[in-house]
């Protein structure tokens, strides 16, 4: 996969972390640093449209009952080969 240039963090926040590096500060400096770049991570983040949270749950929702489908078809399947293998060849469910 390429990389994109949202993938990679702004150029003001690497020059903080270089410089908060540099002065090693104590571990109560060195959380306060993570979490004012957890903050600036999360302004980058976009939220999505009601219309696409709705397109992208119905897309969920319908991808997991196909899913369903296939593995239900498979169990009865192997449930019947198995049943005629080693049973009497007749499947009850």
């Amino acid at each position: 996969m390429a990389r994109t240039t949202a993938d990679e963090p702004s150029e003001d926040l690497v020059a903080s972390a270089k410089q908060e590096r540099a002065a090693r500060r104590n571990p109560f400096g060195r959380i306060a640093l993570f979490i004012r770049q957890v903050f600036a991570e999360l302004r980058k983040v976009v939220t999505p449209t009601r219309k696409e949270l709705f397109s992208y749950t119905a897309v969920v929702l319908v991808f997991v009952v196909i899913m369903m489908a296939i593995v239900t078809g498979l169990d009865y399947g192997f449930g019947w080969l198995i049943s005629w293998v080693f049973g009497d060849g007749q499947f009850t469910g």
